[in-house]
């Protein structure tokens, strides 16, 4: 993954803000995902950095949330923060983050 944010084939690294409670924060993340044939999804998760608002507003609890990062836009849920007070973030279907194109995947699995 990138640390400038650029894409990578496995999700994205770097700024985002995230809208949770109307509340645009500023964050920094690390996501994931993959594409899950059982059910036909693209579950996409990952960290946001500890950030002292996105604490406040949270309040420890599961909140629905909105990722923006420059590559896209996505719903998604806040759970609990683990004890370093980073909380998880994940969604189904289109991730906040540029998809390799198809040829790209099914090329590099066959090399």
């Amino acid at each position: 993954m990138s640390e400038t944010g650029e894409h990578d084939e496995d999700g994205y690294r770097g700024p985002a803000t995230l809208l949770l409670a109307d509340t645009e924060v500023p964050v920094e993340v690390e996501l994931r995902g993959y594409f899950q044939p059982i059910d036909g999804y693209y579950h996409w998760y990952g960290r946001v950095k500890a950030n002292e608002r996105v604490s406040e507003l949270a309040q420890g609890r599961k909140k629905k949330a909105e990722i923006r990062t420059p590559q896209g836009s996505a719903h998604g849920e806040l759970s609990d923060p683990d004890p370093w007070d980073r909380y998880r973030i994940m969604g189904t279907s289109t991730p906040p983050f540029t998809l390799p194109a198809w040829s790209e995947v099914v090329s590099a699995e066959t090399s």
